[in-house]
C-alpha cells in the first residue's frame, strides 16, 4: 500500500494525519529564536504596549541600529501616550531627528492623542480598536496586539513575507505589495495556541532579519533549511521585476530632510532665506518645501516664515 503524500504547506491535511500546515516550522523557528533573539528594549516586559507601538512606528523602513538611540530618548521624554499627546505635533517631528519618513512622527502623535482621548491613556488591547487609531494600519495593529498583548494575529512585515516566500512558496522574494494569497498563507501557518502564535510572529520576523536576509542569506544557520522550498528547488532566481534599492542623494527626500533639519534646530520661526541656503536648485527646493507643508510637517506663517507644526 502506497503511503499518502504529505500535503504542501497551506493545503488540506490528509485525514489520517491532521496537523496544522505550519507545524513542522513552528518548533525549530521558535527554539532558534529562544537562543538567538536580540535583546531589544521593546521586547522587554517593562516596555509595555506603548513601547511596542513606538518601536513599530520607528522600525518601518529604518534599521534597528538607527532606531535604538531615538527610541530610548523618546520613551524617556514621553513614557506614556498622554505625555506625547500634550505636546505640539512639531515636537514629535523635532524628536524624530534623522530617522527619515517624518510623517511617521505625526502619525504617532495623532495615535497618542486618540489613545489619550478615547482609551484613558492606555494603548488598547483590542485589535479592532488598534486598527481604528489614526496612523495605524493592518500590520501595526497586528504587531501591537501580538507583541504587546500576546494575541494570535498574522504579522506580515517584509522580513516575515520573505521567510514565507522562500520556505513555503519556493520563490526568492515576495511581491512588492502584500497580497491576499500571502495573508491566507500567514493565517494558515499560525499556531492555534495564542501564546505560541505570538512567539511564532516574533520568531519568524527575527529569522528574516538575521538569517533569511534579502541578500547573502545564511542558509547554513537557518533552523528550517532542510524544509525550505526555495533551497530545495536550487534557489531559483527571482523572476519578477528588477528589485532596485531606494536612492537618496539628489532626491526630493534629501531636500526635505535638509529643510526639516533647519527647522528642527531652530528655536522659533525660520525665514525663507535660511531655507534657501540648504539646496542650490530653486525649483526642487520649492517643490520639497511645498510637499512638507502639504504633509503637515511644516507650517507657513505670514512674512515668509516657517516653523514645525504647533496644532
Amino acid at each position: 500500500m502506497t503511503a499518502p503524500t504529505k500535503p504542501p504547506y497551506g493545503g488540506t491535511a490528509d485525514s489520517a494525519s491532521e496537523r496544522a500546515p505550519g507545524e513542522p516550522l513552528h518548533s525549530p523557528v521558535i527554539e532558534w529564536f529562544d537562543k538567538h533573539a536580540r535583546d531589544l528594549p521593546w521586547r522587554r516586559p517593562e516596555a509595555g504596549a506603548w513601547g511596542v507601538m513606538v518601536s513599530e512606528f520607528m522600525l518601518q523602513q529604518t534599521p534597528v541600529n538607527r532606531v535604538l538611540p531615538v527610541y530610548e530618548q523618546w520613551l524617556a521624554r514621553w513614557p506614556r501616550p498622554a505625555d506625547l499627546a500634550a505636546e505640539a505635533p512639531g515636537e514629535a517631528v523635532r524628536a524624530w531627528g534623522r530617522l527619515g519618513y517624518p510623517r511617521r512622527a505625526l502619525r504617532l502623535h495623532g495615535a497618542a492623542v486618540a489613545i489619550a482621548e478615547r482609551h484613558g491613556g492606555d494603548v488598547p488591547s483590542d485589535h479592532a480598536q488598534l486598527l481604528a487609531l489614526p496612523g495605524i494600519g493592518e500590520y501595526t495593529a497586528a504587531a501591537v496586539a501580538s507583541f504587546a498583548y500576546g494575541q494570535r494575529h498574522p504579522v506580515l512585515d517584509t522580513n516575515v513575507r520573505r521567510v514565507f516566500a522562500r520556505a513555503v512558496t519556493g520563490v526568492q522574494y515576495p511581491p512588492n505589495a502584500t497580497t491576499a494569497a500571502e495573508r491566507r498563507l500567514a493565517r494558515a501557518l499560525l499556531p492555534e495556541d495564542e501564546a505560541t502564535a505570538a512567539r511564532w510572529a516574533a520568531a519568524s520576523m527575527e529569522l528574516g532579519a538575521l538569517v533569511c536576509t534579502a541578500k547573502n542569506e545564511a542558509c547554513h544557520r537557518c533552523p528550517i533549511a532542510t524544509q525550505c522550498a526555495w533551497r530545495l528547488a536550487g534557489k531559483p532566481a527571482h523572476e519578477g521585476p528588477p528589485r532596485r534599492g531606494q536612492t537618496y542623494a539628489g532626491t526630493d527626500r534629501q531636500v526635505r530632510g535638509r529643510l526639516l533639519a533647519v527647522l528642527r534646530e531652530a528655536h522659533g520661526p525660520v525665514p525663507q532665506s535660511a531655507l534657501d541656503r540648504v539646496w542650490h536648485e530653486p525649483v526642487q527646493r520649492a517643490r520639497a518645501l511645498d510637499g512638507l507643508v502639504a504633509d503637515g510637517l511644516v507650517e507657513p506663517l505670514p512674512g515668509g516664515l516657517y516653523r514645525l507644526p504647533v496644532a
